[in-house]
Formats: C-alpha cells, sequence, structure tokens
C-alpha cells in the first residue's frame, strides 16, 4: 500500500507511475478527494466530541428549565458525534479500499510500458552452437530418464509432471547449491508452510491483478503459494522488528493455475502448475533497498555462473511489473531449441508497499516505527533444468553435468537410458 503522506506531498509522482504501469492515473484525483473528506470528517467528529465532553459538565452545574435544555441539546449532540464518527469511519474504509487497489509506485529509472518494451541491460555468456540438431529437454529428459510428462498427466493433469532418476537428483542438486550459496551469504534457511490465510496473501499483493493465478481452498480459506515470498512477507507479520537487515532462503513447492496460458509453452516443464523453487528474502530499512536490490541480482548471477548457462538481465518495464514491485530485474538464459532467452530467476524491490499492508515495522533513528522494506529474488527453480539440458546436451543424447553440481549428483555426464 502506497504513503498517504507520499501522496498529498507529490501526487505527480504517482501520476507519472500509474502512466508507466499503462494504469489509470485519475486515481490520484480520487484518492486525494476521499483522503481530503475523511480529514475533514475525522476533524468536524473531534470538534463535536470535545464540544460533547465540555457540554456535558455545564449539564452537570445547570438547573430547572435549563437543565433540561441542555440535555436536550447534549442528546443533539450525542447523535451529531456518531454521525460525524460513522462518516469518517465510512471515508476511511473507502479510502482504504481504493489504495488497496493501487500498485506500487514504479522506481525511477525503470522503463516504461509492456511486457515487451525491457531494457537488456547486460548479456554473461555466449550461446553455444552444436554440429548436430539439438533436442529440446522433454526430448532429452525422456531419453535420460529424468522427466515423465504422460504419467504426470494420467495422475494429476494436464501441465503437471514427474521428475525421475537423475532428473530428480538434479533438481535436488540444483537447490541445494541455491541454499548452499545463500547461507554461505548469511541468510536463515526457511522451509515454510505452502498454504497461508487470506491476510498473508493479500498483504503481498497476489489477490488483486493475479487472483486468478492462484489456488484457494475455500473449505479451509487458506491459499496454496505461488512462491514462498509469501509466506517469508508474513513471517514478520504484525512486528516490530530490529537488526535490519533480515536475510531468509525458502525451499518449497509452488503452485500456479497459469491461468489465461492456455496453449502457451504446453510442451515440457517451463510453463506447469507445480515446481520447487529456492526463494530468497530480505527486510531491511527503505533507504538501503535500492541497494539490496542489487545485491540480490548479484547473487542470482553468481549461481547462475556456478551452472554454466548464458544468459542476459534485463530492466522490466512498469507495464509488467506485479502490483508490489517498484522495480524488477529478470535473469533469462538461452534456450538452444527456442533461440530464444526465458526467464529462470526475477528480483523485486518492494519498497515499504507490503509492510503497510502486512503491519511490519522496524524502529528508527529517532525511535519511531517505520515500514521496512521487503525485497525478493529467485535463486533456482524446477525451470533452470531446462536450460542445463539443452545447453549442456552433447550429439549422443548426453547430458555433461556442470562442474558446481558434479559432487552432488556424483557423476560428469547423465547418460541416455535403455528402453
Amino acid at each position: 500500500m502506497i504513503d498517504l503522506r507520499t501522496l498529498r506531498d507529490d501526487p505527480e509522482r504517482l501520476r507519472v507511475s500509474q502512466r508507466a504501469r499503462g494504469e489509470d492515473d485519475t486515481v490520484v484525483e480520487r484518492l486525494l478527494d476521499l483522503d481530503e473528506r475523511r480529514r475533514s470528517a475525522l476533524s468536524s467528529f473531534e470538534s463535536l466530541r470535545a464540544e460533547q465532553k465540555s457540554f456535558g459538565r455545564s449539564v452537570s452545574k445547570a438547573q430547572g428549565d435549563e437543565r433540561q435544555k441542555l440535555l436536550d441539546r447534549a442528546k443533539e449532540l450525542a447523535q451529531q458525534v456518531k454521525e460525524a464518527d460513522a462518516e469518517a469511519q465510512r471515508l476511511d474504509q473507502e479510502l482504504t479500499e481504493l489504495l488497496r487497489t493501487v500498485p506500487n509506485i514504479v522506481e525511477e529509472g525503470a522503463p516504461a510500458g509492456g511486457e515487451e518494451d525491457y531494457v537488456v541491460l547486460e548479456t554473461v555468456g555466449t550461446p553455444p552452437t552444436f554440429a548436430f540438431e539439438p533436442k529440446d529437454h522433454l526430448e532429452l529428459g525422456e531419453a535420460l530418464g529424468a522427466i515423465d510428462m504422460e504419467r504426470g498427466a494420467k495422475v494429476a493433469g494436464a501441465r503437471f509432471f514427474y521428475l525421475t532418476g537423475v532428473g530428480a537428483q538434479l533438481q535436488l542438486a540444483l537447490l541445494n547449491l541455491a541454499m548452499e550459496q545463500a547461507i554461505g551469504y548469511g541468510f536463515t534457511a526457511m522451509v515454510p508452510p505452502v498454504l497461508v490465510k487470506p491476510e498473508a496473501m493479500e498483504g503481498t499483493g497476489f489477490l488483486g491483478a493475479h487472483a486468478a493465478e492462484v489456488y484457494q481452498l475455500p473449505q479451509e480459506d487458506l491459499y496454496l503459494v505461488g512462491t514462498s515470498e509469501v509466506p517469508l512477507a508474513g513471517y514478520h507479520m504484525n512486528e516490530i522488528i530490529s537488526d535490519l537487515p533480515r536475510r531468509y532462503v525458502a525451499w518449497s513447492s509452488c503452485f500456479r493455475r497459469e491461468a489465461g496460458s492456455y496453449g502457451k509453452d504446453t510442451r515440457g516443464i517451463i510453463r506447469v502448475h507445480q515446481f520447487d523453487k529456492v526463494e530468497m528474502f530480505s527486510y531491511c530499512d527503505p533507504a538501503d533497498a535500492h541497494e539490496e536490490h542489487l545485491r540480490l541480482l548479484e547473487w542470482e548471477k553468481e549461481m547462475l555462473a556456478k551452472v554454466e548457462l548464458p544468459y542476459r538481465v534485463i530492466d522490466t518495464a512498469g507495464g509488467d511489473l506485479g502490483t508490489s514491485a517498484a522495480r524488477k530485474y529478470d535473469c533469462e538464459a538461452w534456450v538452444p531449441t527456442q533461440k530464444r532467452y526465458r526467464e529462470l530467476t526475477s528480483t523485486s524491490n518492494c519498497t515499504d508497499f507490503q509492510a503497510r499492508r502486512l503491519s511490519v515495522r522496524h524502529r528508527d533513528g529517532n525511535g519511531r516505527t517505520r515500514p521496512v522494506a521487503t525485497l525478493n529474488g529467485t535463486l533456482a527453480t524446477t525451470r533452470w533444468i531446462v536450460a542445463i539440458l539443452e545447453n549442456h546436451q552433447q550429439a549422443d543424447g548426453s547430458v555433461l553435468v556442470p562442474k558446481a553440481l558434479q559432487r552432488f549428483l556424483g557423476r560428469e555426464v547423465l547418460e541416455p537410458v535403455a528402453k
């Protein structure tokens, strides 16, 4: 949720942000109007209540007819106070509801536009060239005995799969390497719940524009998380924390409905309903959030280097940002058979947007409580297997294991299995 003081002091900043996202900038006027009317109603309520208290002392001293007149006026005042209080509360609720529909303010310097208006910040590594026709990750995975889509669909439906044999081992190796790296940098390891209450899901911003992506269990009033960002953001909900930054790294299964993606990436494990992920999450002082964001990006790049993938870093445009993100950097790895880069990691600076909704605060230098900033970043997911298999494949259908993963897998090469 955006800061009302920021809105009052610099409404043009929100207008620019809304335009960068392709959103309606007239919401600024509606917010300012509601805020003014709410403050006016609150002022009227407080003035009437003060008069009511003062009037009560006069009634206690009055006698006879004068006392009755004062009692009648006191009754009128009581009704006016009640009505003024109701109006102030109504406007406060209306303002809060409208505020919750407004996405975070885009960070200055982020590109404007939609999904295709990103800016490439750097390209690392060279896409491989093959003296043979490269196979895609599913063909390789089936030959290696690593991926079984057919039985995944049989048991759970479309966009579900089994990782089998070396496929399961490869994922465990990848995620263990990611956890090891983060722990080495001082992150606290976490295995969070994958079912959360509505206030955690809504507080992180996933029940607005992204609500169609979320699996809900209505009977229990719980949601399956699409990222462990959600339970990590809720970990300190309604708390005042100290010793910033607080950094956590979580390993969890994630669930997404992929609503609206009919016909997209139906082959293989690029766009699926269930996958595993290692996610970094940081609570920090808002003044340090920009630099913390760059640190998360560097840790993602370090992990990509360990698995020897060519990739590029993009600065995501405002219209492609999630509700809570003020800025987002994606790392996209080269996928040879698609002849294009595909997202493997993203890191978002959510500034104090989520913390305001979840009431996560810290004490500033003057002892006052202020919302913290929250940031998140992917360190490894199941989708990485796609890029690893395709970029490291050999002519005979085998796949070279990146050196950093060999000690986890106990082998240097993944060999096709006999049918």
